[in-house]
Parts: C-alpha cells; sequence; structure tokens
C-alpha cells in the first residue's frame, strides 16, 4: 500500500492555499457577482454592490501582546479589514468582531481592546453590528468582517490592468516593516535584560505605522473629486511585490516597477540601514502598508501628476516579458513574493 500523499501547507502559501481549497467550488447564485480571489466578495443588491472581506488575527502570529497596545490592537484589527473595502472602491458601511481568548484577560483589558474598537468605527464612520465570543486556549484571535457598499459601475477588480497601464501607489512603503523589527530588536534586548527601557525615542512614524495603520479612506474620496477610476486596485497588506504579482496574475500582464521611483519615508530608509537592511527590500516585502496600489490608463496620468498622495512607479507590460524591478543601474531584476506568508515555518 503507498503512503498518503502529504503536502506541507508552507509550499502551497496562503494563496496557493486558498486556491487549492476553494477550486472545486462554483457559483450558485447569480447575487454573487465575485467570490474568492478578490480584496472583497462582491454581492448584486438590485442598485448597488454589496461588499463583504473577512480577516482573521492571531496572536503570535500577527501580533505581540508584549509590544501591542489593546486599544492599537482593536483600532488595527477594524482599519486593516476596512482597507479591503477601499480596495474594492466601496465605502465601508458595518463591521462584526469576534474573539477567543483565555481567563488571562480580565474585562477591564478587553474593554480597552473594544475601546479601540470604538475608535476605529467612529474615524471611519462604520457600525459594530455583531460578533461572536469564545474562549482560547492558546491565545488571543481575533475575526473581523467588513461590509460596504460601491456603485455598480465604480467597483474596481484586480484584473482589470491593461498592457502600459501605469502603477501608481498611495503613501510610502516599508515604514510598517522598519517598526516591527524595532519593537522586536527592542523585546529582545528587554528580554535579556528586564531593566533596560526601550529605546523607541524618534521613531514615532514607523511605530505608528506598524502598530496603528490607518486605510486611505482619503484616496477612495479624492478619485470621486479627480473623476478618476482606476482600472484595477489592490491594497498593500503583504508588500508591493505580492500585490504586483497580484496584478499582474489577475490581467494575465507583466510590469516594471522602477526601484528609484518607489516612495520611502527618509526615517524608513535611514532605519534600514541602521538595521543593515535594504531600503527597497524592505519597501518591496515588508507589508503592512495598508496603502493602495492601483492601475491607471496612461491618458489619465495628468488627473494624478504632481499629486503628493499618488506616485507613478511603473507600468504593466506583456505577460511574456515577465515582472521585473528595475535597477538604479538599469538591471531588471525578476519580482517574487517574499513578504507576509502565513505557513512559512517560524522558530
Amino acid at each position: 500500500m503507498s503512503e498518503t500523499q502529504r503536502t506541507e501547507l508552507e509550499k502551497l502559501g496562503e494563496f496557493g492555499l486558498i486556491q487549492e481549497l476553494t477550486k472545486g467550488f462554483e457559483i450558485q447564485h447569480s447575487s454573487s457577482i465575485k467570490g474568492v480571489g478578490d480584496d472583497a466578495a462582491v454581492i448584486d443588491c438590485g442598485n448597488w454592490y454589496q461588499l463583504i472581506s473577512t480577516d482573521m488575527l492571531i496572536e503570535g502570529i500577527h501580533f505581540n501582546l508584549m509590544y501591542t497596545p489593546l486599544k492599537h490592537l482593536g483600532y488595527k484589527s477594524v482599519v486593516v479589514n476596512l482597507s479591503d473595502i477601499y480596495a474594492m472602491n466601496g465605502t465601508p458601511e458595518q463591521v462584526t468582531v469576534s474573539i477567543a481568548v483565555s481567563n488571562r484577560f480580565s474585562l477591564e483589558a478587553l474593554k480597552e481592546f473594544y475601546s479601540g474598537i470604538e475608535l476605529a468605527c467612529k474615524l471611519y464612520n462604520v457600525d459594530l453590528i455583531g460578533g461572536d465570543t469564545t474562549s482560547s486556549q492558546s491565545g488571543f484571535a481575533i475575526s473581523v468582517t467588513a461590509v460596504g457598499k460601491v456603485e455598480k459601475s465604480q467597483v474596481i477588480y484586480r484584473n482589470g490592468a491593461k498592457e502600459n497601464d501605469l502603477l501608481i501607489v498611495t503613501g510610502d512603503l516599508g515604514a510598517a516593516f522598519m517598526g516591527l523589527q524595532l519593537l522586536e530588536r527592542e523585546k529582545e534586548v528587554f528580554q535579556s535584560a528586564p531593566g533596560v527601557q526601550p529605546d523607541l525615542d524618534g521613531n514615532d512614524y514607523i511605530l505608528e505605522r506598524q502598530l496603528k495603520p490607518e486605510a486611505r479612506k482619503d484616496i477612495i474620496e479624492m478619485f470621486q473629486k479627480m473623476e478618476l477610476k482606476p482600472s484595477a486596485m489592490i491594497d498593500i497588506s503583504d508588500g508591493l511585490a505580492s500585490e504586483s504579482l497580484h496584478l499582474a496574475k489577475a490581467g494575465d500582464l507583466g510590469f516594471a516597477i522602477y526601484e528609484d521611483k518607489v516612495p520611502i519615508d527618509p526615517t524608513t530608509f535611514s532605519k534600514a540601514r541602521e538595521f543593515n537592511l535594504d531600503p527597497i527590500t524592505c519597501a518591496m516585502n515588508g507589508g503592512e502598508d495598508y496603502e493602495l496600489l492601483f492601475t491607471i490608463n496612461q491618458s489619465d496620468y495628468d488627473k494624478i501628476k504632481g499629486n503628493p498622495n499618488m506616485t507613478p512607479i511603473g507600468h504593466m507590460t506583456d505577460k511574456g516579458s515577465g515582472c521585473h524591478l528595475i535597477s538604479s543601474g538599469g538591471s531588471a531584476i525578476p519580482v517574487q513574493a517574499q513578504g507576509w506568508d502565513a505557513f512559512q515555518t517560524r522558530s
């Protein structure tokens, strides 16, 4: 008898696993416009589309309570889900929050967590409408579902890019990753010498980008004022390299990103050098920036030209040309997704 085949999850990665688990499912309702494979599901509600996205955050995998304040964690749990709704050019309206906690958490601690949720709901004008609570024997687990809406003519998918479309990114990249590196370094220092206070002065920007990120609601509002509808869009949760590859795969295209065009904040750049890291590697593969990556027709370039919130970093190419980072020296380096992978082996 032959041995039962076993495929390790880390060989597939998060998106490979999703593809394997869901490839046999067929859409059975005409109202299900978009299922698995984009930032949010799309449901036909008559005059408009409903958008639904869900994410989980697991202690020890997505966050460390040694340096993550519970209020910040509550805020971040909501915001990262709202980012998926904005990535579809939609407006979030409701969230549900489910948690699993052990008895090491007190009522007061959970109220602190929910105060962060409340703050996010107020600032982004969304309603907390439900959820679930249960016990856990292995740490704190959080599941948030965001619900939003978008006009049918304004929904944006990942697969809409065309050859020669410009590739645009909002904000700057790599800061959240460097915030995490700093927090991890100071955690190790504290564990080896508990009396030593963390050295975090002068790093407010990168720490906030990691602990209290913001979703780009303002960008969606700008699109409306500019009368600009991107051809494709995705939010940057797993790193610029990974998300660019998603857009390319969805559109059956390639791309060229220019290293000297990728926006990196000076604080991020200097901190990367301090850690002996390549700043462009941090920007390409760090993740958790929650910026928006989108494509536009070249004829729309004047609409975003000079906008400090939007930076053209490259363009889409034919599939045969591949997916490349063009270095400052002009070399074409194949892009591979090396950012966050939920199933990679950890010590």
